[in-house]
């Protein structure tokens, strides 16, 4: 008489799952949604930051290298083009801007879904000037996608201010432990 030690096909698949649910539980321990979301918001942030700091020479200022970069140097590669940007002394101050502003919303966490859509434009308009830097463009536009799907986290100016709405909408005790 022989017995067969194997367990039952359904048991087997039960012990798959079970080890596969075990694996994703250890890893999302180690990217916890919190820490992801702000490490997208700084990451994205940087690149832009670092270009745009280059642009100025004071406040509102911006620099003539920024100028003769967009008048000289960038070009739109649209079909049929490529073409010179027009306003370049506009489009400059605009970039550059843009690329101070932006991070220091999305590193704050305010209003950041908004700044990661204005980022997502900035990388369209650069991908139309750069269009070999796809590969990097599309990280940053991958980032900026999912700021805009998943938010800022919790770690973030928007969601301490929603916190304090919506305590204070349901009668509760605001952050600052005054409804006063």
């Amino acid at each position: 008489m022989t017995t067969d030690l194997r367990a039952p096909a359904g048991a087997r698949t039960s012990t798959i799952v079970d080890l596969l649910d075990k694996a994703v539980t250890l890893v999302r321990s180690i990217a916890p949604s919190i820490i992801v979301q702000l490490v997208a918001r700084v990451a994205l942030a940087v690149p832009f930051w670092r270009s745009g700091i280059l642009k100025w020479d004071g406040f509102l200022q911006i620099n003539d290298t920024a100028v003769t970069l967009f008048s000289d140097e960038f070009m739109l590669h649209l079909p049929g083009g490529p073409y010179p940007f027009p306003a370049p002394a506009l489009f400059a101050f605009l970039s550059g801007s843009g690329e101070i502003i932006f991070p220091i919303l999305l590193v704050l966490g305010l209003g950041t879904r908004f700044a990661a859509l204005g980022l997502l434009f900035m990388t369209l308009i650069v991908e139309l000037t750069v269009p070999d830097g796809w590969p990097i463009h599309l990280t940053w536009a991958a980032m900026a996608l999912g700021i805009m799907a998943w938010g800022p986290g919790a770690i973030s100016l928007d969601a301490l201010i929603t916190r304090f709405f919506r305590g204070n909408r349901h009668g509760k005790q605001s952050l600052t432990g005054s409804d006063r």
